[in-house]
């Protein structure tokens, strides 16, 4: 039974959590063969944790690619879009976590996965709703609209907040930090926000997706509300999300969803749209 040889660029959290699966849980289906991170210490110490030695890191992004079948970008919405590029020129396929990054490009991103015949694979993330939201599309959709509710904490170093003169420590109550273009505010809140570039791409892309961006003390979770108004019906979902115990900028759903995906392209049957 052939194995499909996967790559996983980035050794974080979200990272080290997919290898994991890999190696735990999918080793029938599935070999974890490469990793690469610019901190090559990272590498090789996910490396010997999972394999007892340091020999899955690679030196280079190209060596891994050669590597693998699957490459699993998990690094940053900086390094997402180059990643990406290199990955399918080689005619490999890519699992994007850090969709802020290419969110703009679908265009590039299509036409070179197609030309070079390889798959581009984007998980749901912390949101829920893309199911539905995808099936209007095949309609008409009016209007998508998002607002994400996070705590004040969770926007520490953000330069777009800063720049404002918003000083975090002092917000005592519910506080719009943004409203407008999802393609601002993945911009302007690239750690933050990855769930409006998701929304965008599978819905009616970044200039026309609204988001408003909330900073509030009541809450400890990410919370995601999106409403979608088509002429097959409103859709509105809210999601809680509990913070990725390894990462408190990630949301544990959206590793979750990662797994799911991986899973789902191991599996011989697809479930759902």
């Amino acid at each position: 039974m052939h194995k499909l040889k996967i790559g996983i660029v980035g050794c974080g959290a979200i990272g080290s959590s997919l290898a994991g699966v890999i190696v735990k849980e999918s080793k029938r289906e599935a070999e974890l063969c490469a990793l690469f991170d610019i901190d090559n210490n990272k590498a090789k110490g996910l490396s010997k944790k999972l394999s007892g030695r340091p020999g899955l890191a690679s030196g280079n992004l190209k060596q891994l690619i050669a590597k693998s079948e699957l490459i699993i970008e998990a690094s940053s919405a900086k390094a997402s879009w180059d990643i990406a590029r290199t990955t399918l020129s080689a005619g490999k396929d890519i699992m994007i976590m850090s969709v802020g990054g290419v969110a703009e490009r679908l265009a590039q991103l299509t036409a070179l996965a197609k030309n070079n015949r390889a798959k581009v694979y984007i998980p749901s993330g912390a949101l829920c709703g893309i199911d539905g939201l995808k099936a209007a599309r095949m309609g008409r959709i009016k209007r998508v609209i998002l607002t994400t509710t996070k705590n004040p904490g969770s926007f520490k170093g953000v330069k777009y907040v800063e720049a404002k003169g918003i000083n975090l420590k002092n917000v005592k109550k519910d506080t719009v930090l943004f409203s407008g273009k999802a393609g601002e505010a993945v911009k302007y809140f690239p750690q933050n926000i990855n769930v409006a570039a998701v929304l965008s791409l599978a819905g009616i892309g970044v200039n026309k997706t609204m988001v408003r961006i909330i900073a509030s003390p009541k809450v400890t979770r990410n919370i995601h509300e999106v409403r979608i108004e088509s002429v097959a019906g409103m859709i509105t979902t809210r999601t809680e999300n509990v913070l990725h115990p390894d990462n408190p900028k990630t949301s544990y759903l959206a590793v979750l969803s990662a797994i799911a995906m991986l899973k789902q392209i191991l599996k011989p049957i697809e479930i759902g749209t």
